[in-house]
């Protein structure tokens, strides 16, 4: 009897024990989810959703091609929106510190409105060759190539139809979380460029709260290769007014000039003591007031310049974070690319509107494109854009995304464009 009594004790107060152990466990892993960075973004297990991606039909192109929109959907709820028109990032969902959601990418409800105002490059893939080539031409290997001159004298974002305006293979894809992967072969002298290059895209939606954009390159000639992504960023939502209240790190001490045509000069400059300064967060209003005054001239106002970024060139590194201070949303963005070029929105009021019938302004939102530097093919003390058989180009993009409360910085009233 006494062994019988002994036993029940004994096993009650292992059960005691057990509860304990698990509620501190709970307690701990609660206030760990609390404590995080993006403790916002994370729900109760129970709560947790299934990842998802779903195709539905998004129009046609003008010459009947069928397009579509997939929508990825990861474990936490965020949503992301690509069509394989363009390999474009059209919506991009997150919520805020009191768990409002917002889309924070520019762009438009429908096909139709992309083929008649994406000449900004809302959410594309731009290539084969990002940016500006001089003279709209170079010589590689001997060879002169000539390619349109869409930029003036000169030549930018791939040409009359670049990667913006043809239609990629698409298929769903899982690996580090749910992803869409885009293919699409660039036959040889396509708008000039020699070379057939196949070109791979997988965007990601991680369980991290995550997008990861992978574009892949290789060739059966030597070409120049410079992809970028071109998304409009509006941390607050695409449809709240400008990003002029919203803070901005660049990591990057120096930048390549530019001439009145944003030729690149060839020089590599310290941004110290310039308005293209960014090493501190600041508000990207306050910078683009410096700039106008340093300047003192009529122009469209505004930053297009490509950031030297810190650390290895071909390693990945922190290339800005973006912070907007009434959501408390953060994006960080990480890249394996030597540059950056930081776009604030410089054009004039867009005709079509935008997604939800909001028509977008200047300085709406900002492009952040990770890249070579512009101009790279012609100027030899630029990093290399030169692909050639047998090598992979591979540019890597991570965006971090999490909120964050800052009590040291006084929210101001919305800076109005000039």
């Amino acid at each position: 009897m006494r062994q019988k009594i002994s036993t029940v004790i004994m096993t009650i107060g292992l059960s005691i024990l057990l509860l304990i152990t698990c509620a501190c466990e709970d307690e701990n892993q609660q206030a760990e989810a609390s404590s995080s960075p993006d403790a916002s973004y994370r729900t109760k297990k129970q709560e947790k959703k299934q990842t998802s991606i779903v195709k539905t039909e998004f129009g046609q192109t003008e010459n009947g091609q069928t397009v579509h929109l997939f929508t990825l959907t990861n474990r936490n709820g965020l949503i992301a929106k690509i069509t394989n028109y363009g390999a474009i990032l059209t919506e991009l969902h997150l919520p805020g510190n009191s768990g409002e959601i917002d889309d924070i990418v520019l762009g438009f409800d429908t096909l139709e409105d992309y083929l008649a105002a994406n000449h900004y490059l809302f959410g594309a893939i731009v290539g084969r060759v990002a940016n500006r080539i001089k003279d709209a031409k170079f010589t590689l290997d001997g060879q002169q190539y000539n390619l349109a001159a869409n930029a003036r004298n000169h030549h930018i974002h791939g040409g009359n139809k670049g990667f913006d305006k043809v239609v990629w293979e698409a298929e769903p894809i899982n690996n580090e979380g749910v992803g869409l992967k885009l293919t699409y072969l660039s036959a040889d002298q396509e708008e000039g460029y020699p070379g057939n290059l196949a070109v791979t895209i997988i965007y990601t939606l991680t369980d991290n709260n995550e997008l990861k954009v992978e574009m892949i390159a290789t060739t059966d000639q030597p070409t120049p290769v410079n992809l970028i992504n071109h998304s409009y960023w509006n941390l607050a939502g695409h449809g709240s007014g400008n990003i002029l209240g919203q803070y901005l790190t660049v990591n990057a001490d120096r930048y390549t000039p530019t001439n009145e045509q944003r030729i690149p000069t060839g020089e590599i400059k310290s941004v110290k003591d310039t308005p293209y300064d960014f090493t501190k967060s600041r508000l990207i209003g306050e910078g683009i007031n410096q700039l106008r005054n340093t300047l003192k001239q009529d122009y469209r106002g505004g930053y297009d310049l490509n950031y030297v970024l810190n650390g290895e060139s071909t390693k990945m590194k922190l290339a800005a974070i973006v912070y907007e201070p009434l959501s408390g949303r953060t994006m960080e963005l990480h890249t394996n690319q030597p540059g950056m070029q930081f776009f604030s929105g410089n054009f004039n009021e867009i005709k079509t509107k935008g997604k939800g019938g909001v028509v977008y302004k200047r300085h709406q939102g900002l492009c952040l494109e990770t890249q070579h530097f512009p101009d790279s093919v012609n100027q030899p003390n630029f990093p290399s854009i030169i692909l050639r058989p047998g090598e992979t180009s591979r540019h890597i993009m991570v965006h971090k995304f999490y909120t964050k409360s800052d009590s040291t910085r006084v929210w101001q009233k919305p800076i109005q464009a000039q």
